[in-house]
């Protein structure tokens, strides 16, 4: 063979390598990415051909919230949510011309059965001369305490906004997540695609909308309910205890301003001096302002940070539309800023989840557990692919197990003598802590209540958030709206 001949032959048989490459490369490694619906919501022919599969289910203890049942018409499948506005806010939606939300798009290339992880499933299903199905997705959710939370903020009125968030101690499973108001995902998933668009449009031009997770994408101030914080950095600074005399005056001298800080009732805490624990639980501004003040920004944000503030701990959720917003604390407050981030105000936030976790970090012996909502992934034939292993947040434990130990006893006295005797279970014993945070001067404080029990062997985390009840000023306070719906869903896990 000449030499031109021979170049000719290695430069085509290069080309056919770089073909074969090329493909394998296409039809494997991005076959996901090009036939996914949540990257590309345009492709009509992808899209049409998703909407007709049998899709996995989302599943609570072994029941579907969400499923795909046989339909009459061209798309063969028609997606169904039969707790809709219990579960929204977690399954979210899977529709023709909207996209997804929630599950339904974080574990979409499961659900389709598109998976990496399917690919030997698909393989016998194209043998088989069967139509491709997807896998199931298991929540870590209680069912019981799910409807507990979402029954208790409906009993406060169709027109409350607030959340709820159970998480398990020991573990960070989510056993209940609810937000108000919420929606009806089966309007959107419907095959009238008239109607599913004019549903969709409804609610992103409501306000607020029933499409945000208040849950995990609204940070406000948390109020008394950081107290918590504050605690948890007294005690471990080795200069207070449970005991330790505190002011517990009408007012404390702010630095650097005449303005004083008051407490909540305008007047004194019970004496000129009180305990820490006494402070905790008639949630004495004063007291805490002033042991703010004593440790210093850096010691209250070092704290908040081992908590998880500053810290994006929850992706199950992260979809197109929705991230979990990030729980902060000022970056250099002033000495007054100091005393006011001490009792859960200023620049202070945090989300309903943010607060959850630290009560249950207080109650796993001051390790923060970092949460999680899917708990199993298997294959349409039931073989399981993944399983989520209780993890740790990084820099742990957030407290020591004394100190822990210590605040879960303070926060127990906070249910029997204090702001908390809402929360109270009989033959139970309940930590919580109430929290009336202050907004803007026109409009009504927001009420936080935060709890776990049994105290000694805690099941379950709570924080509830009542951020509108549409109830006049004096009628708002995390005792009488929050504690009771956190009452009832720790009932409905411990009660089993």
């Amino acid at each position: 063979m000449n030499k031109p001949i021979r170049n000719v032959a290695v430069a085509c048989m290069l080309l056919f390598v770089a073909l074969l490459i090329n493909a394998t490369y296409v039809q494997y490694w991005q076959a996901d990415s090009l036939t996914s619906l949540t990257e590309h919501p345009d492709n009509k022919r992808v899209r049409d051909a998703e909407f007709s599969r049998e899709r996995g289910a989302i599943l609570v203890h072994g029941k579907a919230v969400a499923e795909s049942n046989k339909s009459d018409d061209d798309y063969k499948f028609q997606r169904v949510y039969p707790q809709g506005p219990e579960y929204a806010h977690l399954t979210g939606y899977f529709s023709r011309d909207w996209g997804l939300g929630a599950v339904e798009s974080t574990q979409n290339s499961i659900l389709s059965g598109s998976d990496s992880s399917l690919f030997v499933n698909r393989v016998i299903d194209l043998v088989d001369n069967q139509a491709p199905k997807g896998g199931s997705v298991t929540l870590t959710v209680d069912p019981d305490a799910q409807k507990a939370a979402y029954d208790g903020l409906r009993a406060l009125g169709n027109n409350v906004r607030g959340a709820v968030v159970a998480i398990e101690p020991r573990t960070g499973k989510i056993l209940a997540m609810v937000s108000s108001p919420t929606y009806n995902p089966n309007r959107i998933a419907s095959h009238d695609f008239t109607a599913a668009g004019k549903a969709k449009q409804r609610l992103e031009n409501a306000k607020p909308s029933p499409l945000d997770n208040t849950a995990i994408e609204e940070t406000l101030p948390p109020g008394s309910t950081f107290k918590l914080v504050t605690s948890a950095a007294a005690l471990m600074s080795g200069k207070y205890t449970p005991d330790t005399k505190v002011p517990g005056t009408a007012t404390l001298d702010l630095p650097q301003t005449t303005k004083d800080l008051v407490n909540e009732n305008r007047g004194g805490c019970g004496g000129d001096e009180i305990t820490l624990t006494q402070a905790l639980a008639v949630s004495c501004n004063v007291s805490f302002g002033s042991v703010g003040l004593k440790l210093g920004d850096d010691a209250l944000r070092d704290q908040a940070e081992k908590f998880g503030w500053g810290t994006r701990t929850f992706t199950d959720l992260d979809d197109s539309l929705t991230r979990q917003a990030i729980s902060r604390f000022p970056e250099d407050p002033d000495a007054p800023q100091t005393a006011l981030s001490a009792i859960g105000q200023f620049d202070v936030a945090a989300t309903p989840l943010q607060m959850a976790m630290v009560a249950a970090g207080i109650a796993n012996d001051g390790v923060v557990m970092k949460p999680y909502l899917v708990d199993e992934i298997k294959s349409p034939k039931l073989e399981t692919i993944r399983r989520t292993d209780p993890d740790p947040m990084p820099d742990q434990p957030a407290m020591s197990s004394a100190a822990s130990r210590d605040l879960r006893e303070m926060m127990v006295n906070v249910v029997e003598n204090g702001t908390g005797k809402t929360a109270q279970i009989p033959g139970v014993d309940v930590a919580g802590k109430t929290g009336t945070a202050q907004s803007a001067p026109d409009r009504p404080p927001y009420a936080w209540f935060v709890s776990f029990a049994p105290a000694d062997t805690p099941a379950v985390a709570v924080a509830v958030l009542v951020q509108d009840a549409g109830v006049a000023r004096d009628q708002i306070s995390g005792s009488g709206l929050a504690a009771p719906i956190a009452k009832a869903v720790m009932e409905a896990v411990i009660g089993k």
